[in-house]
């Protein structure tokens, strides 16, 4: 699923090497290693995607799965769908695995949310993911603009199906549920990424059992929400690992799974370890079922929001 950004600022100097200079594990330029047969992605030329281009310039957006070379931009652009991420795209946090800019954010566009509905509506999207970059600089890690979002959106778009994809508010836990509370989204989605044995070198600056927490907290105030988490793979965790965390997820009532293969955004981000084959992530899909995920998406091309609409229905995405 396309992922859109407005923008108006030159964040290329606070990319790559300087973003990852000061976290606790030092990342070594390494150049990308070469992919397997399965992993292949369709070059973005259909006239879908220049038409996509051009409303979502238009309405001065842009997009971050351009910027971050994601795999899935020709097939979901070509669909018309998209995710769309607010608060800038600036992070405050300095993951070594993504490939948006770190620094001092900007202030936050008090117009975004209606800026926002208003494209959706001219999209007429049947589903929207709604993400973010972290935002620790506010005192509630974003939740207020989270919530107006989703109202601007309920106001222009009632059928619109909307699912969050939050960071952790790390600190802001309660309040930020609390904000949530008052216009909470049809699906709630915060990934874990990786392996807590990875989380110093994978997601500096995020805890695994906060993450784990803020999951289970959103799922006891609202039952009838739907919560979901992703995994990413290939950064060097076991098999019996992978299964703990989604043990772990589990245990913390989480509903929905995403498993996807990681792909090294540049020479100066994390090395891929190795490349998961597809029969191992079927065969992840099947114990994952077994454990009581009401729905999997596991496979080398699936992202966190890639056929979101699909995995929203319980249909199969691979």
């Amino acid at each position: 699923m396309a992922e859109i950004v407005s923008t108006k600022r030159d964040v290329s100097a606070l990319r790559g090497e300087s973003k990852v200079s000061r976290i606790p594990i030092k990342v070594v330029p390494t150049e990308p290693k070469r992919k397997p047969d399965w992993i292949r992605s369709k070059v973005p030329s259909n006239p879908e995607v220049s038409r996509l281009k051009t409303l979502l310039r238009e309405h001065q957006l842009h997009t971050i799965c351009e910027e971050a070379a994601c795999p899935n931009l020709g097939e979901c652009f070509t669909q018309g769908t998209a995710t769309f991420l607010i608060m800038g795209q600036i992070c405050t946090r300095r993951c070594p695995f993504c490939d948006v800019a770190h620094g001092k954010p900007d202030p936050l566009d008090q117009n975004e949310p209606a800026h926002l509905a208003k494209t959706i509506a001219a999209m007429k999207l049947k589903h929207v993911v709604v993400t973010s970059v972290d935002r620790d600089d506010l005192r509630d890690g974003g939740a207020a603009h989270f919530r107006e979002c989703i109202k601007e959106i309920r106001t222009q778009s009632p059928n619109t199906n909307i699912e969050v994809l939050v960071p952790d508010f790390r600190g802001r836990m309660n309040v930020a549920l609390e904000v949530l509370a008052e216009c909470p989204p049809d699906i709630f989605n915060h990934n874990l990424e990786s392996i807590p044995r990875l989380y110093k070198a994978v997601r500096p600056g995020s805890d695994y059992q906060w993450s784990l927490d803020l999951i289970k907290k959103f799922q006891a105030q609202h039952p009838n929400v739907p919560t979901k988490s992703g995994l990413m793979l290939g950064l060097g965790e076991t098999i019996d690992e992978i299964k703990q965390v989604m043990q772990d997820l589990r245990d913390h009532d989480c509903q929905m799974l995403t498993l996807g293969q990681y792909l090294q955004p540049s020479r100066h981000h994390l090395a891929v370890e190795r490349f998961v084959t597809p029969a191992e992530f079927d065969d992840l899909a099947v114990v994952a079922k077994g454990m009581g995920f009401e729905h999997v998406a596991s496979g080398p091309m699936v992202r966190s929001s890639y056929h979101a609409d699909l995995q929203a229905e319980g249909k199969h995405v691979s």
